[in-house]
């Protein structure tokens, strides 16, 4: 592929977690997004940090490679590279810091720094573009947001989680239940399949535009361990209305105070973002907000759970406004603002 003058190839590169991924853009257009998962946290019900970064450093190499052959480029032709800076493991971002460093200096070429969270949100980019301002909310194992979109990296956050995350709500949920990790698509799986109106849950006090998970994560523990004891075989029999009904109430939760920031910004302009916008459940009740004079916007499932091109879309418009990265910056693992 022959660049033209406008075109601006970027390599970008996610390891913030147990996903090593490596993309290339021209401009806004993904020419590739390989995604390399890690099964061996399997083994142990959760992302071990040690292993997850000895990981990234056996995959990033041929991940990286792959991506650019599938593009159709050389690594001569990349403009500027984007990675992940934050928030993640550190073990697991430093592979991807200081490879995207080391061959920003070899092709001496710009860095591009890009914030995990502002990256779920700009997945929406890619394809078709909400008008602005918009709400987002963003949902993943370690963050529930409620975004307000002003531009394409303006972004405040206006609600979160107080304490857990709901995809954590339902990792723990399935793994009460005895499911294998990870557990939330099995719970999503077996909603499909069940009466999400038989049992129902306590829904949190309301607190601003924030949430709070840990409460509803004790009452589905108090609930199983009682159904356990007036039927040792609970959990076998109900499993499937147990997991619709529970789903349900996480997802009402969730698009309740959503629905809320709605009416109190005035915008109708709406969109999920994160892991867990790949639910089912969430997907089709987002969806049936257009019945209500709702404009809503779902992203593409391979742009839902952590992955290289949406780093790249953010690493595009920085590069557009030569946001560039120093070479001393170095990544964090919580917190920081949406830049």
């Amino acid at each position: 592929m022959m660049p033209q003058s406008n075109e601006i190839f970027t390599l970008s590169i996610e390891s913030s977690c147990d996903d090593t991924s490596a993309a290339i853009l021209c401009n806004d257009r993904v020419l590739s997004n390989i995604v390399a998962s890690q099964k061996i946290h399997e083994l142990y019900g959760g992302v071990v940090p040690e292993l997850a970064s000895r990981a990234h450093q056996q995959n990033i190499v041929a991940v990286v490679d792959v991506a650019i052959k599938q593009a159709g480029i050389s690594k001569k032709q990349l403009s500027a590279i984007a990675y992940t800076n934050g928030p993640g493991l550190m073990g697991s971002l430093l592979v991807g810091t200081s490879f995207a460093k080391t061959l920003s200096l070899s092709l001496d070429i710009p860095l591009l720094q890009v914030n995990h969270m502002q990256a779920h949100v700009a997945a929406h980019y890619i394809d078709n573009k909400p008008q602005f301002p918009f709400l987002c909310l963003t949902v993943s194992g370690g963050h529930t947001q409620i975004v307000l979109v002003k531009d394409y990296l303006e972004m405040e956050v206006i609600g979160h989680t107080i304490d857990d995350a709901v995809g954590e709500a339902f990792d723990k949920a399935a793994k009460v239940m005895n499911l294998p990790y990870p557990g939330g698509p099995l719970v999503d799986k077996y909603a499909q399949l069940g009466n999400a109106s038989k049992y129902s849950f306590p829904t949190p006090a309301r607190n601003g535009l924030n949430y709070t998970f840990s409460g509803v994560k004790t009452a589905f523990l108090n609930f199983v361990q009682k159904g356990k004891q007036a039927n040792p075989n609970f959990l076998e029999d109900e499993l499937h209305d147990i997991s619709a009904s529970y789903q349900q109430h996480l997802i009402h939760y969730l698009l309740k105070v959503f629905l809320m920031a709605s009416d109190e910004y005035g915008i109708k302009e709406l969109a999920i973002a994160g892991g867990v916008s790949a639910n089912s459940g969430l997907r089709k009740a987002l969806g049936q907000l257009s019945e209500q004079g709702y404009t809503t916007h779902i992203p593409k499932f391979e742009y839902c759970t952590d992955n290289a091109a949406m780093i790249g879309i953010v690493g595009y418009y920085k590069f557009l406004n030569q946001d560039f990265a120093s070479i001393d910056l170095m990544p964090f693992t919580r917190g920081g603002a949406l830049l």
